[in-house]
């Protein structure tokens, strides 16, 4: 008995140094990060009231929690001269003039839903 006390606080003091979930640098070629961008210009699109679709211009930061599944990103979007729900927003040019309108550094957070 006494034998796995020493083994059950290894595993506590190795847990608590592997599961120290902090954001690293991740690829941006990545299927899943790519992916995840995706989605989070759709769910920036979806959530503004403006008529207009905005795609991605550039991503500046990719980051992942490890352990999970959550990435950190600043993406740069333009406004297209597209409605939101218009096919192929990605190949929509950008409004120019006073109708132009530029995000940089978007703070958002999602979560998966438990239905």
């Amino acid at each position: 008995m006494w034998w796995k006390v020493p083994l059950l606080v290894g595993f506590i003091v190795l847990g608590t140094h592997v599961c120290s979930c902090k954001f690293v640098d991740t690829d941006k070629n990545l299927d899943y990060f790519a992916s995840a961008v995706e989605y989070a210009v759709f769910q920036f699109n979806e959530d503004q009231e403006d008529e207009f679709a905005y795609k991605l211009l550039h991503v500046h930061r990719s980051q992942r929690k490890t352990w999970t599944w959550t990435y950190l990103m600043d993406l740069t979007m333009g406004r297209t001269i597209c409605k939101k729900h218009d096919e192929d927003i990605d190949n929509c040019p950008l409004q120019e003039g006073t109708e132009e309108k530029m995000f940089t550094r978007l703070n958002s957070t999602c979560g998966e839903r438990r239905w």
